[in-house]
């Protein structure tokens, strides 16, 4: 499935910050906690290390939003949207697919989780979208782009790889 128009971007903490973030919330969702992620029908929130959160949202305006909710002196607002390749495993061998070139124990990921890796030395980030049927996105740098769709697809050739 080709997507188009996804707002994403970075949210980080300060380290030496002590905003209380209980109140916060980024389209109706709170930050998430240690490898989970916060979702509704718009936007997905990653966790991706202590104060550091991870946006996806179709809604483009949503960054603007952010920007307004989150004062300079607590927080650095950066817009990934133009920097990243999407590339989505759906299916019941997605998980040995990823295993092909990532380290991570991938059979305890679920739904809502999600994990910083590599995949054949390329850094990603996974999002463990749903467990029926698995589905599974990955996140790299644009730059990265064609070498992770290659890897990617060598590793699913075994398995009967289809494009969408």
């Amino acid at each position: 499935m080709k997507q188009k128009k996804l707002s994403i971007f970075q949210i980080a903490q300060y380290r030496n910050s002590n905003f209380d973030l209980t109140n916060l919330k980024v389209d109706d969702l709170n930050l998430p906690t240690s490898l989970k992620s916060s979702i509704n029908s718009n936007t997905r929130i990653l966790w991706t290390g202590p104060k550091n959160w991870f946006v996806v949202s179709s809604k483009t305006d949503l960054l603007f939003k952010v920007k307004e909710l989150f004062d300079e002196k607590n927080f650095s607002i950066t817009d990934l949207s133009h920097s990243r390749t999407i590339i989505e495993l759906e299916g019941n061998l997605a998980n040995e697919v990823l295993k092909k070139g990532c380290p991570l124990d991938i059979d305890n990921f679920n739904e809502g989780d999600c994990a910083n890796s590599i995949y054949n030395g390329i850094a990603i980030t996974i999002d463990f979208i749903s467990n029926n049927p698995r589905k599974i996105r990955i996140f790299g740098l644009r730059s990265f782009g064609e070498s992770l769709h290659h890897s990617i697809t060598d590793g699913s050739l075994e398995f009967g790889y289809l494009s969408n």
